[in-house]
């Protein structure tokens, strides 16, 4: 069963990546959904392999997941269910993006949430983070994004 423990998270990887890539190849309008395509086939392509590896004989099985790292990990899955489930079709690509970054940078950051100084330095990182967003996906790549809840 030890040698499951890594198949078994791949598999579920794997899954999810194929229903990504599903979702996106389905939808419409095509051109919409060009880059989202690129990025789940290169997720799909990956998952797969990762969870071959995993079921091969010669795969290292090292130790479960602690519960220490379990709770460093948990906060982030949950701002990301939260992003991808609601706040990034409900308050826009750009809204969501820049509060999911913030809230992220905010609670991993170990410069003291007494500082002020610290966060300034977390604003910055987020506006300079969704600057590079903005120029990749709106003007370098023309890519659609879901509508802003702020600017409809």
């Amino acid at each position: 069963m030890k040698r499951f423990e890594h198949a078994i998270p791949a598999g579920i990887i794997c899954a999810i990546g194929m229903w990504v890539a599903y979702v996106s190849y389905t939808q419409t309008p095509a051109e919409a959904f060009v880059f989202p395509r690129l990025v789940a086939t290169v997720f799909v392509v990956l998952a797969a392999w990762t969870f071959v590896r995993s079921l091969m004989p010669d795969a290292k099985v090292q130790q479960a997941i602690s519960a220490a790292t379990w709770s460093n990990i948990l906060p982030g899955v949950a701002v990301a269910a939260i992003y991808v489930f609601w706040a990034g079709k409900a308050l826009g690509f750009y809204t969501a993006t820049t509060l999911a970054v913030f809230v992220l940078i905010s609670y991993y950051d170990p410069a003291p949430h007494r500082d002020v100084r610290s966060w300034g330095k977390r604003i910055l990182i987020t506006a300079g983070f969704m600057a590079v967003m903005y120029l990749l996906f709106a003007m370098l790549l023309g890519v659609f994004t879901p509508r802003e809840v702020l600017f409809r």
